[in-house]
């Protein structure tokens, strides 16, 4: 082989190594451009489904809840007058209703009557003083009175209150012959009023107390737990409200998901008022028609790309 055909030979051999390290690089850069595009289809995918709500206007009754025990509005206490003289019968026991002037005991005993020396018999007789409900007797036949020992408990007029336990800001809210609603026993409401407020509170547990009276106590029990809603706003007032699942809690802090135009969630704090059945108030940090992520949010996190079902 001659000289000049070695030299083709060399140059032919230099063009492939060329070519091949060409389709090398080439190969690596189409596959680092496919690795890189990877990523950032991914984070377009929608992490989540979800349906929007906006603010809804509603009517609503500013309230105040609390909780406390069903009493007897007055109870009077029935004691004996005399010692050393035997009950003859009694005629009530407790759960019975009375009217004033009835007869709940009846009294006897032997005295000497002085100058024949003959003994007769006397009666005497203790009355209701007042109408009502037996709500404790502690008088057995022939046993002997003790002056001021207690023999009957009456409900007056079988007449109950709820008293309620509040805190002193909470009685503050509070007025004489304000509406309360009273929920007792199973699925039972009884409307009542405001009768008295406590001018203070306890020293050790910081409550007080208010007492309502109940429009219809009848088969209730002295004694009951119950709830009540007292009405502090006079009437129903306009507010702007979403679903209670729409608002998601961290820490003190609570916060919405908007939507925003390019499908991406947004956190955004609000500040909430109250709360009936599956609504809750928003005071601030939203506008009317903001689109906000019904439900799911806690799955979401700030930036999140979500398909948004249209209704």
């Amino acid at each position: 082989m001659n000289a000049r055909s070695k030299s083709n030979l060399v140059l032919a051999k230099l063009f492939l190594s060329a070519i091949a390290m060409i389709g090398g690089l080439v190969w690596f850069m189409d596959k680092s451009q496919a690795e890189q595009s990877t990523p950032i289809a991914a984070s377009s995918r929608p992490a989540l489904t979800v349906r929007i709500t906006t603010l809804h206007q509603d009517k609503w009754a500013r309230t105040l809840t609390a909780n406390g025990s069903i009493l007897p509005w007055q109870e009077a206490i029935i004691t004996a007058q005399m010692q050393g003289v035997r009950i003859a019968e009694v005629k009530v026991s407790i759960g019975d209703k009375v009217h004033q002037g009835d007869v709940l005991m009846t009294l006897d005993n032997y005295i000497n009557t002085g100058n024949s020396g003959a003994a007769r018999a006397i009666q005497g007789q203790v009355v209701a003083p007042d109408d009502g409900v037996i709500s404790a007797a502690s008088a057995n036949v022939g046993s002997m009175m003790q002056s001021g020992a207690e023999l009957f408990r009456l409900i007056r007029k079988g007449r109950l209150e709820w008293r309620a336990e509040l805190t002193a800001e909470e009685l503050m809210l509070l007025r004489k012959d304000m509406p309360v609603k009273i929920s007792v026993g199973e699925n039972r409401t009884i409307n009542g009023f405001v009768r008295a407020i406590s001018p203070s509170v306890s020293a050790q547990t910081r409550y007080g107390y208010a007492l309502i009276s109940l429009q219809d106590s009848s088969g209730i029990i002295a004694g009951a737990f119950a709830h009540g809603t007292f009405d502090i706003s006079g009437g129903k007032k306009s507010m702007q409200t979403l679903p209670q699942s729409a608002v998601m809690q961290r820490g003190s802090i609570n916060y919405v998901l908007i939507v925003s135009e390019d499908n991406r969630a947004h956190e955004r704090v609000v500040s909430v008022g109250q709360r009936i059945g599956d609504r809750i108030q928003i005071k601030q940090g939203l506008k009317a028609n903001e689109p906000v992520i019904e439900s799911g949010g806690a799955f979401l996190t700030d930036g999140d790309v979500v398909r948004v079902v249209k209704e």
